[in-house]
Parts: structure tokens; C-alpha cells; sequence
């Protein structure tokens, strides 16, 4: 048995035990009253204790009606007139009781006491069971409350035992700028203590926050929703640090800005790390273009050398030495080529940037490449779109790599006597992705990794530095290139982002 049955069976057995004697008590009353009147004689002495004896009935018509409401009330009436009216009616043996008009009204009243009293009484128990039922609504709601403010508790101690496990900083920071709060990893790496901090703006944390502000000022604004930068930050002891600053909103359930929050990763050992494998693969890099340059220069040198030798031993036939002539000539010109090409990939020129229309610079390519290609058997085909957006670039060196990759795709398909071209472009999320696509052979899969690399050709005649090239200028430009390749044929594309607002470009970098 549960302690609440246990507690209504309690509570059952003392309101039976409370009526029954409840009962007892109304019936001695009534029993007190009849033998007072029977053993009472009616003389003139005693007709005023008879009179005592009718208002006495009302004692347990109240009573009844204290305890048991209207109908208790009711009950202890009607229990009261009958031997009122047996009294004042009939002769029990005792006396002629004189009957008069006041006797039969007393039976009525006692009705009209024991009801209007056991209403009131009604009355009153239900307004204090409601108080009752209110009370314990209140109390229900008052423990609801505790136990919710309990969970608030305990969940703002789990989100701060969680805010001071993070090893990056974070910083939330209100609607008007200021920071409102800061984990430990912050007051770390920023040197200060929260109580420092908290709630000045946030440009007075740093000497140089590398842009973090104006991030947070957009959040806050609502023009951007996220805004991610790597920078070096100068904080107030001079102490540089490299970091990946992140801000995005921090919205209330409604949808209202509530403020923002700053996440700075410090990333100087993995920015040094980097920065080392770079170097390591630059000299690696190095070492490679080294080789490459003395292979490409010891060939054409050997040849000269050899139609020199030829030249000595020509004694005077001048056809001998035409022919070695023109050898050296073109040897000549081979090595100008690959000094040329060199010197574009060591001394790159810097874009121009600007608002290029991707439409323009592909119609204006098909322009230049149609005469070669149809000389090779090579028909280039179009599949664009006039009004893709505007890209932020250098019109010239677009026009470049998009060139590149058509001579290569017209040099591969000619060995293969012929073929098509397909050159298209679309609008991919951020980017604007511009494809040449080739029927030629393909590149071999053992070779896909190498095409981008220094002095790596498939062609006697090329230098190997084309596709480098094309891979710098397009990484200057923020984009990226792709190849891929089968026995169908060869795509590379290239994106390159779409030019949107400066200002924005700047906050989200």
C-alpha cells in the first residue's frame, strides 16, 4: 500500500468517526430537550420554561447544521418537529398544552434556521475548499518552479562548466558591443581577467584585433550572419597572436538578436608548423625546378654543341652548314622558350582586379583559338549562359588560363587526329565554374597527380610550365581548378567566386 491510500484511509475512517458522533451528539440533544419537556408540568410557573424548551430545539437544528451543512440542517428540523408537534398537539399524558398560532409557525423556523444556516455553512465549506484547492494549485505551482529553477541552475552550471573546458576563447558580446561574458581560455589568451573585460567594448581588448570588430558590427547589424577571418591580433601586453577568429549571432527563440559570440582559436604553432612544411616543400619544389631547367637547357646545349662540331668538319659545303645553322636556330629558340616560360612562373605579374563579365571573356577566347583549332581538325563548341554574374578578376590572365587550356586540349586531340572541344560554364553556389572539355585520349591515371607540376609535359616540344601557371593565377584569383580524366576525354574547370560587395568580401575572408 502507497503512503497516499494510506493517507485517504486515514483520512476516511475520521470523517465516519467524526459523523457518528456528530450524530450522537444532535440526537442526545433532541433526547435531553423531550425529557425536560415531558417531565416539565405545564403550569403558569412553568410556561416560561417550556418556551425555553421550544427555542432550545434550535441548539441541535444549528448544530447539525454547523457540521453537516443544508442537509444535516434539514434532518435535525424535521427530527426537532416531530416531537414539537406531538408536544404542542396531542395530549401525551402529561398536560393540555394550549395550541396557538405562535407553536405551529416554531415548526416552520426551525426549517427556515436549518436551512439557511446549512446553506451558509455550504457556502463556506466550498469557498474554503477552493481556497484549499488554490492553495495546493499554488503549491504544485510553487515546486514546479523550484524544481524548474533547480534545472536552470544546474544547466547554466553544466553550459559553464562546458564554456571553461573549451581551450579556444570565447567571448559573447551584447547588442550595444560590449562583452558580457568570457570563458577561461580567453582571459588566456588575451591576458586580462574577466572582471577586466566585462562589459567594456570590445575594440579595448586588443591594440590590433586584425578586423574582429568590424566582424562583430556586421553580426550585430544583421548584414552577415557568420563571419570568419584568420588573423595576428595584438592584445594589450603587445603579444601577437595568430588566430581564427569566428562571429555569428546569437538569436533568442523569437528570432531576436540577443547579441553575438567571438570564437578565437589560437593557431600560431600550427600557422609556424605550416609555414615550415611550405618552406620544406618549397625547397623540395626547388630542387625539382633546378632539375628541370638544367634537363631542359643540357638538351638544346648538346645539340648545339653537336651541329658546331658539325659545323668544323663542313668544310665550306654550304649545305652542311645551313642545316647545322638552322639547328642551332632552333635550338635557340627552344631554350628562349623555356627561359620565357621561366621567368613567367618566377616573376609572375600581379592582377588587376576587377568586375569581369565571364560571358565576355569566353566568347572573346572562342575568338582567339577558332583559326588554330580548325587548322588542327578541332571544332570547339559553346554551352553558357549569357547572364552568369559578374566575377571579381584580372580579365587578361582569365583569358590566359582559358587559352592555356584550349592549346593543350587542341595539342592532345591532334595527335589524335581531331576532335571536340566543349566550352561551358555555370553558376555554382559562390563560384562561376568555366570547363574545357576534350575527345582526346585522356591523361593516364598514374600521371593525373603531376600535371600541375613544374617541367612536367606529355609533349617533346613543351615546357612543362603551363599548367603551373595556370594553377597560380587562379589561386591569386581566390579559385580553385579540377581535372578529371578517361579514355572519353579530359575536363578541367575552373572557378572563380562571384564579385560581391567589397565590404562583405573583406568580413568574411
Amino acid at each position: 500500500m502507497s503512503p497516499e491510500s494510506g493517507t485517504t484511509t486515514s483520512e476516511t475512517s475520521a470523517g465516519r468517526s467524526q459523523t457518528v458522533r456528530a450524530t450522537a451528539i444532535v440526537t442526545g440533544m433532541l433526547v435531553v430537550i423531550i425529557v425536560f419537556q415531558l417531565y416539565t408540568t405545564t403550569t403558569d410557573a412553568n410556561e416560561l420554561m417550556h418556551q425555553l424548551y421550544r427555542r432550545l430545539y434550535y441548539a441541535p437544528i444549528l448544530y447539525a447544521a454547523f457540521v453537516f451543512g443544508r442537509r444535516g440542517g434539514m434532518l435535525a428540523a424535521l427530527a426537532a418537529s416531530m416531537p414539537f408537534l406531538a408536544y404542542v398537539g396531542f395530549d401525551i399524558g402529561v398536560s393540555e398544552v394550549a395550541v396557538d398560532i405562535d407553536s405551529w409557525l416554531e415548526v416552520p423556523m426551525y426549517f427556515v434556521v436549518g436551512i439557511l444556516f446549512g446553506t451558509l455553512r455550504d457556502l463556506e465549506e466550498r469557498k474554503t475548499s477552493d481556497l484549499r484547492q488554490v492553495s495546493a494549485r499554488l503549491e504544485e505551482a510553487y515546486r514546479k518552479l523550484e524544481e524548474r529553477a533547480i534545472q536552470l541552475i544546474n544547466i547554466q552550471d553544466y553550459t559553464q562548466s562546458i564554456l571553461r573546458s573549451i581551450t579556444s576563447g570565447v567571448l559573447t558580446v551584447g547588442p550595444d558591443g560590449s562583452i558580457t561574458t568570457v570563458n577561461p581560455a580567453a582571459e588566456r589568451l588575451l591576458g586580462m581577467s574577466e572582471f577586466e573585460m566585462v562589459p567594456r567594448p570590445i575594440s579595448s581588448l586588443f591594440r590590433d584585433d586584425g578586423g574582429i570588430e568590424s566582424d562583430v558590427g556586421k553580426v550585430l547589424s544583421g548584414r552577415v550572419p557568420l563571419a570568419m577571418r584568420e588573423v595576428t591580433i595584438v592584445t594589450k601586453s603587445d603579444r601577437e597572436v595568430h588566430v581564427q577568429a569566428s562571429t555569428s549571432r546569437m538569436r533568442a527563440v523569437g528570432g531576436r538578436i540577443l547579441g553575438a559570440v567571438v570564437t578565437l582559436e589560437d593557431v600560431s604553432e600550427i600557422k609556424a608548423l605550416t609555414e615550415q612544411l611550405i618552406r620544406a616543400d618549397r625547397l623540395a619544389a626547388m630542387g625539382e625546378l633546378t632539375a628541370g631547367v638544367a634537363h631542359e637547357v643540357r638538351n638544346p646545349l648538346g645539340v648545339i654543341r653537336a651541329s658546331v662540331q658539325l659545323l668544323e668538319d663542313a668544310k665550306g659545303d654550304p649545305d652542311r652548314i645551313a642545316e647545322s645553322a638552322d639547328v642551332i636556330k632552333q635550338e635557340i629558340d627552344r631554350l628562349d622558350r623555356v627561359i620565357k616560360a621561366l621567368l613567367d612562373f618566377g616573376r609572375p605579374s600581379k592582377p588587376t582586379m576587377m568586375r569581369t563579365l565571364p560571358a565576355e571573356v569566353l566568347r572573346d577566347v572562342i575568338l582567339f583559338t577558332g583559326r588554330f583549332a580548325r587548322q588542327s581538325d578541332v571544332h570547339i563548341e559553346e554551352g553558357f549562359p549569357v547572364d552568369l554574374p559578374e566575377v571579381f578578376a584580372d580579365p587578361d590572365q582569365l583569358k590566359q588560363v582559358l587559352l592555356n587550356l584550349i592549346t593543350n586540349a587542341v595539342q592532345a586531340m591532334d595527335e589524335a587526329e581531331g576532335g571536340t572541344i566543349t566550352l561551358s560554364a555555370r553558376l555554382e553556389g559562390d563560384y562561376v565554374a568555366m570547363s574545357v572539355s576534350d575527345t582526346g585520349p585522356g591523361i593516364p591515371a598514374e600521371e593525373m597527380s603531376k600535371v600541375f607540376d613544374p617541367f612536367y609535359s606529355t609533349r617533346d616540344a613543351g615546357t612543362g610550365l603551363g599548367l603551373t601557371i595556370v594553377h597560380r593565377i587562379v589561386d591569386e584569383h581566390g579559385g580553385h581548378i579540377e581535372v578529371e580524366s578517361g579514355p572519353e576525354g579530359t575536363t578541367f574547370t575552373v572557378a572563380i567566386p562571384v564579385a560581391v560587395d567589397r565590404d562583405l568580401m573583406e568580413g568574411t575572408a
